[in-house]
């Protein structure tokens, strides 16, 4: 299974996602709540798919989505985000990412796409 770092500036979320990738067998290697942090977790632990939310303070997650893929270009996103947010959501397919979940989350859809991401 894979080793997941999760990057939500709500604690709530990141609590959600870990939660349902933690019941099926994935493991919770990190947690970031801002684009800055997520960056710094990922050089630091170098996981196997990333959880990013879009937007976030400080960085947000369509920049750090681009400035992971800069310097690892087959890291493995997920962009997380909120129904009709599609704009930035291709937005950020652009810059790297690989897929997206909605909130809110629906165990069987997260699953159903980090399998597809993790398998592309």
């Amino acid at each position: 299974m894979a080793k997941v770092l999760v990057v939500d500036d709500a604690a709530f979320m990141r609590m959600m996602v870990k939660n349902i990738l933690g019941a099926n067998g994935h493991e919770i290697v990190g947690e970031a709540e801002n684009g800055v942090q997520g960056l710094e977790k990922y050089a630091q632990l170098k996981p196997d798919l990333v959880t990013m939310d879009i937007v976030m303070p400080e960085l947000d997650g369509i920049e750090a989505t681009k400035e992971i893929i800069r310097s690892h270009p087959d890291a493995r996103i997920v962009m997380c985000t909120a129904v009709g947010q599609q704009a930035k959501v291709l937005e950020a397919m652009k810059a790297g990412a690989k897929g997206y979940i909605i909130k809110p989350f629906q165990a069987p859809k997260v699953l159903e796409e980090i399998k597809k991401v993790l398998g592309s």
